[in-house]
Formats: structure tokens, C-alpha cells, sequence
């Protein structure tokens, strides 16, 4: 059991019989006197995907979630779905749709990922936060670039698409952020 104080962002809670990772947390005291403090959360469900949002009084239990996160790595794509390794067990797991979809593009054969297992089932797949990847096609390099905050389009070999400073060229290995899907920096 977990009181409502212990929430933090990150923690999986148990809500519905189902893994909720909380989001955001946020803690409101009452203008009245005699009134609990308020906790409110936006939590995503581990199973459906939805966020949502929940308040809860202070002091509240909530059970936590019998999740555990493991280092697993992305062995191939085969289509629409990915396959993805546990490195402790080197028990495989087959992920695809709504799972896999946004993550995709991120993912080289032999990436590190962590694994988010709920109940003897793969509920989460979480990509590195920066991958590196090299450019596949961009425009040429533009000859007296200014230094204003110019950029232009480049693909990736994952076929991800995104902007990039103008002096990068074609065949160059650049850091990605996967939460956001921006430059950080060359490799």
C-alpha cells in the first residue's frame, strides 16, 4: 500500500486492477480550515494507453502495482510489430499497434530498452531518452548560413523526419531526444 504523500512522478499505482504510471502529481491545500489537502494526479493506464486524470484526499491508500522494470533490448522489426528481448531471462516479446507505432523510429536492431512487465505481460516499452542515428537525405549544406535559428529537413535511416541545423550533411551520426523528437547534438 502507498499513501497519497508517496506520490512522484514515475510511480506505478494500481488503479482498476490495472498499472497506472503517474504523470504529474500535484498537491492543493484548502483555503478552509479542517479540509484534507488535495492530491491531484494525471496518470497514464499501462494497458490502454489513456491518461487520465484522478484526485485523491490526503492520506489515501492506493495499492502499488506489481510492475517491475527490467533492461531488455530490440532484437527486429518484422512489419508492424517489434520484437523486443528481457536480458536477464532472454524471454522474447512481441509488441505491435499502438505500443510500438510511436517508439518505431527511434529503435536500431540491438537498442537498449527497458521493459515494463505487469503480471507476467509486457505492458511498456521505453526507448533510451537520446538515441544516436546517422542522416540518411537532407538538402545540401547552405553556403553562408546566418546565424539565426535556420533549419531544414532531414530523414533519418529509421526513416524518422526532423529539423536539424543547416551545416549537417548526409552520412552524419546526430543525438535525437525520443521524448520530444528534436536535435540535441552531433554524435
Amino acid at each position: 500500500m502507498v499513501t497519497t504523500s508517496d506520490f512522484k512522478k514515475g510511480l506505478v499505482i494500481k488503479l482498476d486492477g490495472a498499472p497506472c504510471l503517474i504523470v504529474d502529481v500535484h498537491f492543493q491545500s484548502p483555503s478552509a480550515r479542517g479540509a484534507n489537502t488535495m492530491v491531484k494526479t494525471k496518470y497514464r493506464n499501462l494497458i490502454t494507453g489513456q491518461v487520465l486524470e484522478k484526485t485523491f484526499r490526503s492520506g489515501d491508500k492506493v495499492d502499488e502495482a506489481d510492475f517491475e522494470r527490467k533492461k531488455g533490448q530490440f532484437l527486429y522489426a518484422d512489419g508492424a510489430r517489434g520484437v523486443f528481448m528481457d536480458l536477464e531471462t532472454y524471454e522474447q516479446f512481441e509488441v505491435e499497434g499502438e505500443m510500438f507505432d510511436p517508439i518505431a523510429q527511434y529503435l536500431l536492431d540491438g537498442t537498449e530498452v527497458q521493459l515494463g512487465i505487469f503480471q507476467e505481460r509486457l505492458v511498456s516499452v521505453d526507448p533510451p531518452m537520446v538515441v544516436e542515428l546517422t542522416i540518411t537525405e537532407t538538402p545540401p549544406v547552405m553556403k553562408n548560413a546566418t546565424a539565426t535559428a535556420q533549419t531544414k529537413e532531414a530523414t533519418l535511416e529509421t526513416g524518422l523526419t526532423l529539423q536539424v541545423p543547416p551545416y549537417l550533411e548526409v552520412g552524419e551520426k546526430i543525438k535525437v531526444d525520443t521524448r520530444d523528437c528534436r536535435f540535441v547534438s552531433r554524435a
